[in-house]
């Protein structure tokens, strides 16, 4: 059983923080609701209610096995607090899975973690994360080692999939770089 981190705010997209927080308890893993403060309640986007179990300021990336940021207007108002992005780069210098949906993928760029990797986002973001020095595709998920990235709700089963594949047997290979180049010669990346 793993402990799975998922960071929110107000305003996140429902069905993205539902999807997911299900699948990985289905999966027989802990589900962590994670905010700036703990005990508060957070309204969705479309109206559905959750409460923050954890203070980020409490926690250590090492506590988790994986990171999911759930997308909406949430993680515009997660990289405004400094130790929530201090909390993101931490998972990525540990190399522990960080799955980004929708508007998530704002706090790669925050947290300054976008560079040289292959990722997607909800297409409005789109300049943000190649203004990061990432390289920027339309497709249901990138997989490019720990960062784990998708579109909008349509994706999510792709999505879901892919972090339980990464806490079950570990992160995918890197996008791009000389030794996933070599050993991948003949397949496609790792995207879906």
């Amino acid at each position: 059983m793993a402990r799975i981190a998922f960071i929110v705010a107000n305003d996140f997209e429902d069905s993205e923080f539902s999807v997911p927080f299900e699948k990985v308890k289905q999966a027989g893993h802990e589900a962590v609701i994670i905010g700036v403060e703990a005990g508060k309640v957070l309204k969705g986007k479309k109206g559905s209610e959750i409460t923050t179990e954890k203070a980020v300021k409490d926690l250590k990336a090492t506590d988790f096995a994986a990171l999911v940021i759930p997308g909406g207007y949430s993680p515009d108002h997660l990289r405004m607090d400094i130790k929530m992005v201090g909390f993101v780069r931490d998972f990525f210098k540990a190399d522990k899975p960080i799955a980004a949906i929708c508007h998530g993928p704002w706090m790669l760029v925050e947290a300054d973690i976008a560079d040289g990797h292959t990722v997607t986002s909800f297409p409005s973001i789109k300049t943000d994360l190649i203004n990061a020095n990432a390289r920027w595709v339309d497709r249901e998920v990138v997989e490019d080692g720990n960062l784990i990235t998708s579109r909008k709700p349509d994706d999510l089963e792709a999505f879901s999939a892919a972090v339980l594949r990464q806490v079950q047997n570990g992160i995918a290979p890197r996008i791009g770089t000389p030794q996933a180049a070599e050993s991948n010669v003949d397949r496609a990346p790792p995207m879906h």
